[in-house]
């Protein structure tokens, strides 16, 4: 209980009074400098708990798990390209990556191409808030709660017995046979299933995002095209379209690192078994399961190194939109 209480006490009382005091002593630091070298200085020292807890948090474990990636699995001498080699030459490892650029090119086009459809049908109906939302929802879901929810859509029982999966008793209905969704592994099939719920989840965000970038076009310019005779078809593909392709880049970039990270969805619906297996699943299986940290360690690196283009062009198109306005 006293322990509880001193705690609450730090918290109540001693974050807002450092916060307090390091305002204080950064306008003392300021006062002692030049007044021509203060706006300069400022900044900086606004940033500089940012930029330490960065460097903590997250810089330093960067350059350790780099360091890991170089070493054997108890971290005890170091083994050079090791792990990077057994990485690019495991049938395993390989198929992983595999899966990862599907998910990276299939969830890409689920997400945005629903999300463009549904936000583009939404903004002509008058209940566009009430739609918005029951589609938004499914992102308000935990991962591990939606993989629950459509292993059940999924389920699949011997024909001849009740079909209590959503889609298979669906098609059954049709009179096709049930089908165990996540065990086929021809074409990938299970893995597509996987796909699915993900991009059942961000379809909503998608939507959100590029509706808000259709209610900026001036409408003046589809009415003026529809007054020249062009057809819904034609505004879409002449004027819509075009403005939103920025947009679509973001939303676009946002999916690819989210399929590079993709790990809860494979995790609990077949925790990477039959073929189904990504990069992030591979990695906590060498970490967790195997006590492999120098492999862990190199995953984890390429999983990174993957991103940072990404990120890159992202930041690329920041500047290029910052500098037309």
């Amino acid at each position: 209980m006293t322990d509880k209480l001193i705690t609450a006490v730090i918290v109540v009382i001693g974050v807002p009074a450092v916060l307090v005091g390091y305002i204080w002593a950064t306008e003392q630091v300021l006062r002692v400098l030049p007044e021509s070298r203060r706006p300069a200085v400022r900044p900086w020292l606004w940033l500089a708990p940012a930029l330490a807890f960065l460097a903590l948090f997250l810089v330093w474990p960067m350059l350790g798990t780099a360091i890991h990636s170089f070493q054997n699995h108890p971290g005890t001498e170091f083994v050079g390209l090791d792990n990077y080699v057994w990485f690019f030459g495991s049938s395993d490892a390989l198929s992983a990556l595999k899966n990862n650029v599907l998910w990276l090119i299939f969830l890409t086009l689920f997400v945005v191409g629903f999300g463009l459809l549904v936000a583009v049908l939404v903004d002509k109906v008058r209940y566009e808030s009430v739609a918005k939302s029951v589609i938004f929802v499914p992102l308000a879901i935990s991962m591990v709660a939606a993989g629950v929810i459509w292993l059940y859509m999924y389920q699949y029982k011997p024909p001849g017995a009740i079909q209590t999966g959503t889609l298979n008793a669906a098609i059954g209905i049709g009179g096709l046979g049930p089908v165990p969704w996540l065990q086929v592994e021809d074409f990938s099939v299970n893995t597509f299933m996987l796909i699915i719920v993900m991009a059942w989840m961000w379809t909503g965000f998608a939507m959100v995002i590029i509706s808000a970038a259709l209610k900026g076009i001036n409408p003046e310019l589809m009415e003026a095209a529809r007054m020249d005779g062009a057809t819904e078809m034609q505004v879409f593909r002449g004027i819509v379209f075009p403005l939103l392709v920025p947009t679509l880049v973001v939303v676009s970039t946002t999916m690819i690192i989210t399929a590079l990270k993709a790990f809860d969805i494979v995790y609990s619906m077949t925790s990477g078994q039959l073929n189904t297996n990504v990069i992030a699943n591979q990695m906590y299986s060498e970490m967790f399961k195997f006590g492999q940290y120098g492999r862990a360690s190199a995953i984890a690196v390429v999983l990174l190194l993957a991103i940072i283009p990404i990120m890159f062009f992202n930041i690329g198109r920041f500047r290029a939109q910052e500098a037309v306005r």
